[in-house]
């Protein structure tokens, strides 16, 4: 029996234009899984010639939760990736696989997997494939630095295998960094962090190493931009500073916004959420528009 091609490889769908111009592909395929559904993204595409950057975006959730439908609670559904897709830069939200579904180093894989794809589909796309960025929040956070700091290692074999996963900036909004030190106790196996390595941090001690942002810090990072409520309860404000002084140390331009006043997603604080996206937008910009505006 000859079995279809894998679902990553099918032709795109049609693209739905909002009011804005702005080409919406929703439910792409970015990877297949044996026995499994396949890995999907949303693409929103600016209206401009192309081609365009792209920043992959990761949804939080604690490893557990989540879909790549929202930015947030604050935000009012795909609102932030047409923004920036109005401001010139193609989003490519993704779904990855939850730590209920299969533990570190799985989400890392995907991540890189849809790097890849949209690499391979650039030309069909009119995506600049040197112009390729991560942004995630709270666990997506984690997984767009470890994108920005892992460069060829941990790829895995999901999906399309061959372009390269690196991305050339990142923005991480409250990421856990150290997960030996997120949880009040790293020996409790409940935890969100013992749910994603598939026992307690305490106990796989390695295994968090790996899965820790900081532990890859080094001087090929590319330009990162932190940003991280104060007060934050869930993931403390010490996660971001902990990779600012790792980066610092080698070299890596990095830049840490505190928000006065804001918990976790952004939470208790008006303003928060809009400044973060505002500091966001310009950021990526900066970096993946610069000389070509």
């Amino acid at each position: 029996m000859t079995l279809p091609p894998p679902a990553h490889s099918a032709p795109l769908p049609p693209a739905r234009t909002t009011a804005d111009g702005v080409r919406v592909l929703a439910g792409v395929p970015y990877a297949a899984l044996p026995g499994a559904r396949p890995l999907e993204l949303d693409l929103y595409l600016p209206s401009g010639p192309g081609p365009v950057p792209v920043v992959v975006f990761l949804h939080g959730g604690g490893w557990r939760l989540g879909s790549r439908h929202s930015a947030g609670p604050q935000f009012t559904g795909s609102a932030p990736f047409e923004r920036l897709a109005e401001a010139g830069i193609a989003v490519a939200a993704l779904d990855y696989r939850l730590s209920g579904e299969a533990v570190w180093p799985a989400q890392l894989h995907d991540a890189k997997a849809a790097v890849r794809w949209l690499r391979s589909r650039a030309d069909e796309l009119d995506v600049d494939p040197d112009r390729v960025a991560a942004w995630g929040e709270s666990a997506g956070g984690h997984l767009a630095a470890l994108l920005g700091l892992t460069g060829p290692d941990l790829d895995g074999d999901v999906g399309v295998t061959g372009p390269s996963s690196t991305v050339c900036a990142v923005v991480a909004w409250y990421p856990p960094t150290d997960l030996a030190t997120v949880p009040a106790d790293p020996s409790d196996a409940t935890t969100r962090e013992a749910q994603l390595l598939g026992a307690a941090p305490a106990d796989v001690p390695e295994l968090a190493a790996q899965a820790s942002p900081v532990t890859h810090a080094g001087p090929a990072a590319p330009p990162f931009l932190l940003l991280h409520g104060d007060p934050d309860r869930m993931v403390g404000h010490r996660q971001s500073e902990l990779l600012h002084a790792a980066l610092t140390a080698a070299g890596t331009p990095v830049e840490l916004v505190t928000l006065p006043g804001a918990d976790h997603m952004w939470l208790g604080s008006p303003d928060a959420a809009a400044t973060a996206l505002t500091r966001t937008t310009a950021f990526l910009t900066r970096h993946l528009l610069g000389d070509h505006q």
